[in-house]
């Protein structure tokens, strides 16, 4: 069996139990090894295969990046981190640099001034979307889109999209260019943007509270509300509990602690003055956090535990609608992103935009701490996972599409050689690398966008 194989394939449905079940709840399980009937744990250790499926995360920065401080200056194994990739240093070996990479699609290609748009419209689609600020909008279907027609049906959601601000319905946001091109990068169809969701409490309900046709915890019922979704199920899970190994027992308590500690997390957001959050009767907040960063992590951990659990092998996610002008001002940083972006070679600008990289950066290495730290059957959910960072913008002063800041981190276990800086040759269309990706992810294609083939001799080789 070759490395990107997904022993998924050898586990039947009923074969493994993937629910903790209670009065009005349901909590999904993370992969238990020694759940498996003993037949198909044999048939796995056999093959030599992994237990864990491939799964596949796209992760959107708007307005660019500041190029000298994320681009190494050396090719190959043997290079310094500059100072954005520095905040992913834990996960140097984990990490491949792409350089060269280009996404014609985004181009004006004679529709005039429009980039951020077209850039995160075109990121995984690799199409040029119409330029219309009303009804009839015309994309491309994305990638991930393409990969859970496929595999979408193994898992409970065919594939997630997440972000730090809400998907837009209509509107004029860049230049005559729709805002729903701005604030969705996937897309099921050419018409049609997968909206992404943006509220960690109505996303842990979905993926860890109660099925759709039961109420919410963030419901209407106090009592329902303020209780952990674990209360629910403790006594499915005592009994789960005498049917594990060692290994699984500790693993299973993590996860339950995981989740528990989400559920806090979230009561503690934005507290309400006057009130105590620890008190049981406090509300359990409906939105998001007010700070971005906070509201970063506790988005990263859901979205860690999504895939622990396998609701979704398929995750979107963006850092903010393209063109924000969000300001930071934990980092003493008060002009807007979009505004700085337009930096003019002013060097006091570039290195805000700079701060602002490393920052994104470095809340993004605690999502890629939970891939690291989570392990079954010896193989860590990293080494299954592929994760492609980046922008569809290189130097937001210039607008250019070329050259583009990607990353490509995880992947060990399906084959991809990692801790290299590869560059490939000018032009080479970024849809080349959603061809390997989609390809190691078990999915079924022989082209894609704009592509003139894969990238697997450069990430495999």
């Amino acid at each position: 069996m070759s490395p990107s194989a997904d022993r998924s394939e050898l586990l039947p449905g009923p074969s493994r139990r993937r629910w903790l079940q209670g009065v009005g709840a349901t909590l999904a399980l993370p992969l238990l090894e020694s759940s498996l009937p003993a037949a198909v744990r044999r048939g796995l250790e056999t093959s030599g295969a992994s237990s864990q499926p491939p799964r596949v995360v796209y992760m959107y920065v708007p307005n660019g990046m500041h190029m000298p401080d994320f681009r190494p200056r050396t090719i190959g194994n043997d290079f310094e981190l500059p100072p954005i990739l520095q905040q992913l240093a834990a996960h140097r070996g984990d990490m491949n640099v792409l350089t060269g990479l280009t996404l014609n699609g985004a181009r004006a290609l004679g529709d005039g001034p429009g980039d951020h748009a077209r850039a995160v419209a075109a990121y995984l689609t690799s199409a040029h979307p119409k330029k219309s600020d009303g009804t009839d909008i015309r994309n491309g279907v994305s990638i991930d889109q393409v990969i859970a027609r496929q595999l979408g049906d193994r898992t409970r959601l065919p594939s997630l999209e997440v972000g730090m601000e809400q998907s837009a319905a209509a509107g004029n946001c860049d230049s005559g260019y729709s805002c729903i091109y701005s604030s969705n990068l996937s897309w099921r169809d050419e018409t049609t943007p997968a909206p992404k969701e943006a509220n960690p409490a109505a996303l842990f309900d979905r993926l860890f509270g109660r099925p759709a046709s039961l109420e919410p915890l963030a419901g209407p019922d106090p009592e329902r509300r303020r209780r952990s979704v674990l209360d629910f199920v403790q006594e499915d899970a005592r009994r789960l509990r005498r049917g594990l190994d060692r290994a699984d027992q500790h693993r299973l308590e993590q996860y339950l602690t995981s989740v528990r500690e989400l559920e806090r997390q979230m009561t503690r957001t934005d507290r309400l003055e006057g009130l105590d959050p620890d008190d049981p009767e406090y509300p359990r907040p409906a939105g998001a956090p007010r700070d971005y960063a906070e509201h970063m992590e506790l988005m990263f951990d859901l979205m860690a535990l999504a895939l622990q659990t396998d609701a979704t092998r398929i995750i979107t996610f963006m850092y903010a609608n393209a063109g924000s002008n969000r300001s930071y001002r934990n980092l003493e940083i008060n002009q807007g992103h979009h505004e700085l972006s337009h930096h003019g070679n002013d060097r006091d600008k570039q290195a805000k935009i700079s701060q602002i990289n490393q920052f994104h950066a470095s809340l993004f290495c605690r999502f890629l701490d939970r891939l690291a730290g989570h392990e079954v059957g010896g193989e860590r959910l990293l080494d299954r996972t592929l994760i492609v960072y980046g922008s569809g913008i290189s130097d937001g002063n210039a607008h250019n599409h070329d050259d583009l800041p990607i990353l490509l981190l995880g992947g060990k276990g399906l084959g991809i050689q990692t801790g290299r800086h590869l560059k490939f040759r000018k032009e080479t269309p970024l849809a080349n690398l959603h061809l390997s990706v989609a390809r190691l992810a078990g999915a079924e294609l022989d082209q894609f966008g704009d592509g003139t083939g894969d990238l697997h001799g450069e990430l495999l080789g």
